[in-house]
């Protein structure tokens, strides 16, 4: 009687274990995919704050076009300004 339980949970940890865990790392990849709502309120008062700085720098640029038309083409060390970063 003792070998068949044995036998029994033998047979069940080598083919229900490897399954168990499968399904386990299938399913906390699955969650960690999804965005929380914290996450995603962040993200939208970034978004937000972005739009905000846009806006901000356009008006700047108006103000400046306005006032220095050539700023584009000169900085502030008086090089002129080729367009590229870096």
């Amino acid at each position: 009687m003792m070998d068949d339980i044995t036998g029994i949970i033998i047979v069940a940890i080598a083919v229900l274990g490897p399954v168990w865990i499968t399904f386990h790392y299938i399913n906390r990849g699955q969650r960690s995919r999804q965005v929380s709502t914290q996450d995603a309120a962040a993200y939208q008062q970034l978004a937000a704050t972005a739009a905000r700085m846009e806006a901000r720098m356009a008006t700047l640029e108006r103000i400046l076009d306005a006032e220095v038309p050539d700023w584009r083409q000169t900085n502030s060390m008086g090089a002129e300004y080729r367009g590229t970063m870096g």
